[in-house]
């Protein structure tokens, strides 16, 4: 179970390199005058950091377990 929790954590944290990479084109691009397109990166971005978080605290918990 840790290493599909392992495996969900680095897809999580490229999800997050992806979109951090994405908004900073789109911000650097200047085609989005109001500014929506960099404040949806920016919402999936941290919602991507969330899970990776969650992920984290997860493993630690199981690792943490009983037994260990």
């Amino acid at each position: 179970m840790s290493t599909s929790l392992i495996i969900l954590l680095l897809v999580a944290m490229a999800a997050t390199a992806y979109v951090l990479v994405r908004g900073v084109v789109a911000m650097a691009s200047g085609k989005d005058v109001s500014g929506q397109q960099q404040q949806n990166w920016m919402r999936k971005r941290v919602l991507f950091q969330a899970v990776a978080i969650m992920l984290v605290a997860l493993i630690l918990v199981v690792a943490g377990g009983p037994g260990k």
